[in-house]
């Protein structure tokens, strides 16, 4: 890890926090084929799931950036994967500690889907 992604980590984790916990002024909420065919009650608490996470560890946040979760609902894992685009979404962001360049993109899957 470079110099600035070690200074920028907490601003980036801030920003995914945000975002994850519901400020979708940041980016984009894509589900996949399996959660989509949850009813609307368990897609409602699977998010809600997503929002208080807050079980950061070495193992599943190596960057420190908070982009990254593993939930467990009804007996199944669900993963919820946050990447960095520009605003046009056709590329990665250069800047993902910059909200100005950058739009999040959250998914969230089943682990067989990923």
């Amino acid at each position: 890890m470079t110099t600035t992604e070690v200074t920028q980590a907490p601003t980036i984790a801030q920003l995914n926090d945000r975002f994850r916990q519901g400020d979708h002024t940041l980016g984009q909420v894509y589900t996949t084929q399996l959660v989509k065919g949850l009813s609307s009650e368990a897609q409602q608490e699977l998010f809600r799931l997503v929002r208080v996470f807050d079980d950061f560890t070495e193992d599943n946040d190596p960057w420190q950036e908070h982009d990254y979760g593993r939930i467990e609902f009804q007996g199944e894992q669900y993963l919820w994967k946050i990447d960095y685009y520009d605003k046009s979404l056709e590329y990665g962001s250069d800047a993902p500690g910059n909200p100005k360049v950058t739009t999040r993109v959250l998914t969230l899957m089943h682990s067989s889907e990923y």
